[in-house]
Formats: C-alpha cells, structure tokens, sequence
C-alpha cells in the first residue's frame, strides 16, 4: 500500500523477472495484498488483477506528476503550500466576481483568524496581495493578489493544471461519467473520516504549519 510522497518505482530485478515476468511494483495486488486479507481477490482473474495494477500504477503517475508540479510552483513563486492555496482561492474568487475576504480564505484554508492574519502579512509583505475596505461594508477588509503575481501563478502552476481540462475533454460523455464514479467511490473508500484511530492521530498531530 503506498503512501503520498513515497517512492513506486519498479523492484531491483529478481529472479522472477530474470525468467521473463515483469518486476514486480509496491502497489501490485500481489504485492501489497498477497493474502487477500485486506483486499478480497478471490474473484478476479490475472487478467483482472493486471489491470487494477495498472489503473494504480496510472494513480501513482497522476499523482507524483501532482507533487513534481507542486514542488516546482512553490519553488518558482518561492511561496509555501499553504500560501499557494490562498493564492488559488483568491484568484478563484476574482475570476466569479466574490470579494474574498479574511474570514472567507480562512474558512476555505481550514486555519483560524490569527494564523490567516499571519498569511495574509506575509503575502503582502512579498508583495503578492493588497487589501482593500468592502463596498458594502467599510469595516470590513477584502483582499486581492496582485497583477504581476497572478500572472506569474497563472502562467507556471495554472496553465499546467489547465491539463486536466484537456484530458478530461478528450474523453466522451461515458467515460467522463464512468471515471466520475470511479474516483468519488475511490474517494469515499480511502477517507479516514470517523474511523478512531485517525482522528486520534489528527488530533496528537495539532493544526498544520502555514508553509
């Protein structure tokens, strides 16, 4: 079973592979779930089997393409994680017309008032966002990223994430509804959502860093 960050490059040859059979990946049924303790396989033939190690291999692809991007953007805007999210949300918001405002990018960031407060001094420091008073409320403050900085965001992180649009306009109507179902059943069977033992870890963890 592999996990985020870590390494699902193919085995050293063995000896199985020296005979003619591929190597062998960390993320092949027959590698992680040799017992079917955790993953029935009783029903599925080796054709079944090598396809399902395939579609996790694509996973792996998917995602450490996602981290080798990530990793670039940050290190191109020289911005941390969590400040390149704030970034997205605030040109997201530009783009449908919102005011964002701080308690609104701290609501969509998952940190409290000070920590986006924090953020917020920092992305304005750098000079990547400015504040303004809202419209309707002059109380209130609203916040924007600036030209130079949207348009670096856009033309390094956001024409590149702009590829999933593409791949996913080159399939038809049936393909986008059946990989859909896919990832949102994939997506209910891996969440650790009101299982004990991980919110006890999420909880002994405490809140992430900003960067």
């Amino acid at each position: 079973m592999t996990e985020p960050g870590t390494s699902d490059t193919a085995a050293p040859e063995s000896p199985a592979s020296a005979r003619g059979r591929r190597p062998w990946r960390v993320h092949d049924l027959a590698a992680s779930y040799p017992d079917g303790e955790l993953a029935d396989r009783s029903g599925l033939d080796e054709s079944a089997e090598h396809e399902i190690d395939e579609l996790m291999a694509a996973l792996v692809a998917l995602r450490r393409a996602e981290e080798e991007l990530s990793t670039a953007s940050r290190a191109f805007m020289d911005l941390g994680a969590t400040d390149m999210r704030a970034l997205h949300y605030l040109i997201a918001a530009a783009h449908t017309g919102e005011l964002a405002t701080p308690g609104a990018l701290g609501e969509h960031l998952g940190i409290s008032s000070g920590a986006t407060t924090k953020l917020l001094d920092r992305l304005a420091r750098g000079g990547h966002i400015t504040r303004g008073h809202h419209p309707a409320d002059r109380r209130a403050v609203t916040i924007a990223v600036s030209p130079a900085t949207r348009r670096a965001a856009m033309d390094s992180m956001g024409r590149q994430q702009a590829g999933r649009v593409r791949a996913a306009a080159r399939l038809s109507s049936d393909e986008r509804g059946t990989v859909t179902r896919f990832l949102l059943d994939m997506a209910r069977e891996l969440s650790p959502t009101g299982l004990d033992w991980a919110e006890g870890a999420t909880r002994s963890a405490g809140a992430p860093h900003a960067r």
